[in-house]
């Protein structure tokens, strides 16, 4: 079992700050959102005993103040706009998961556990449910998707596909499912093999959106209350809350409190 560490409130630096660093790994956020993938790195860094500096993503839109596109600079950057991005040292950006990941096996701390199995067939096992929930037409990709915002405008929102992320989100939750009942029966609390790997960790992160947590793993700030609220009324959608078993409770509740730093610590303003 990881240790829990302190919960202060974290400091944020600017994007120009990071980039100009050479030195230490920085991670953009939006303070006091729990912005799923910045969360999910967080989980992963945590695990991994990676030290993070914390740096705040520009918001979507043009300043009103100077008419400038708060993201130009993230743009100029990363060549996208999406959070997290993660700097380490003098080394490029990372703005993908896959290589993101790969970057926090590779410098974490040497008593940390392992993230990606050395096995080959379990990594494939695992990278493969790491797609289904993370990748294009995954679980997160089709939440986003359930309404018409301008995330979901940016991920290809229509009536035609937000009517079908339901029954694809159902899907995967049944594939989870599936998997951590074949594992029980072979006395494992984990998604691939016996032991912890990184999509135990992006699975629970990932899985608030559809299944909420309590508050003593997730707390409440005047920022994230409107997505906390989106993330309950995800959960009681029929096809939704049909899948939803208490195995996938228990597997959720397990990880985060085990090996995650809980209550999550967002910043913002706590309400």
């Amino acid at each position: 079992m990881i240790k829990k560490q302190g919960s202060e409130s974290p400091k944020f630096i600017t994007l120009e700050e990071a980039a100009s660093m050479e030195e230490g790994t920085r991670v953009t956020f939006a303070p006091g959102v729990q912005a799923m993938f910045s969360e999910a790195l967080k989980n992963i860094c945590y695990v991994k005993k990676v030290p993070l500096t914390r740096v705040l993503h520009p918001n979507m839109g043009v300043d009103k103040e100077t008419g400038e596109d708060r993201q130009a600079k993230l743009y100029e950057l990363t060549s996208q706009s999406s959070l997290p991005t993660m700097f380490h040292d003098k080394e490029r950006p990372r703005n993908v998961w896959i290589e993101q990941l790969a970057l926090a096996e590779r410098i974490g701390a040497v008593d940390s556990l392992k993230l990606i199995p050395d096995n080959f067939e379990h990594r494939v096992e695992m990278f493969g449910l790491c797609a289904v929930v993370l990748g294009e037409d995954g679980l997160t990709w089709n939440m986003r998707i359930l309404i018409d915002s301008p995330l979901g405008q940016k991920y290809g929102y229509s009536e035609e596909a937000s009517s079908a992320a339901p029954g694809k989100i159902a899907e995967v939750i049944a594939l989870i499912d599936s998997r951590l009942a074949a594992q029980e029966k072979n006395g494992s609390r984990y998604l691939v093999g016996d032991s912890l790997t990184a999509v135990d960790i992006y699975w629970a992160t990932m899985s608030m959106t559809i299944l909420p947590v309590p508050l003593e793993i997730m707390p409440k700030t005047q920022q994230n209350q409107g997505m906390l609220g989106f993330f309950e009324m995800n959960s009681k959608i029929p096809e939704i809350a049909d899948a939803l078993t208490k195995r996938i409770q228990e597997h959720q509740q397990y990880i985060l409190t085990t090996y995650c730093e809980t209550p999550a610590v967002l910043g913002g303003d706590p309400l």
